[in-house]
C-alpha cells in the first residue's frame, strides 16, 4: 500500500449565494481595497493508503460526492500525488 495526498476544493456552484464572500467583500471595500468579489472555498488536505494512483482518486471522488460536497450547490476538484 501507498500513502496518497490529496488536495481536496469545495466550491459553490455559479448562480448560488456566498454570504461569507459578500461579507468579506464588502469588509475589504470598507477598509478601501478596489475589491470587486470574493468567493469562498473549503480546501481539504486528505492523506490516504490506496495500492495506486487511480483508485486513490477513486476513493476521493467517493469521499467528495457522499460527505464533503453538497451536489445541489457546491462543485469540487481533486488533485491527488504521491505523499513525501
Amino acid at each position: 500500500m501507498q500513502h496518497w495526498k490529496a488536495r481536496v476544493e469545495i466550491s459553490l456552484k455559479p448562480g448560488h449565494v456566498d454570504p461569507e464572500g459578500e461579507t468579506t467583500c464588502q469588509s475589504l471595500r470598507d477598509l478601501t481595497y478596489p475589491v470587486k468579489s470574493v468567493a469562498v472555498s473549503k480546501i481539504y488536505t486528505i492523506t490516504l493508503e490506496a495500492e495506486a494512483q487511480a483508485d486513490a482518486e477513486s476513493q476521493i471522488k467517493e469521499i467528495c460526492q457522499r460527505l464533503l460536497a453538497n451536489p445541489t450547490k457546491d462543485d469540487f476538484t481533486y488533485q491527488v500525488a504521491e505523499a513525501k
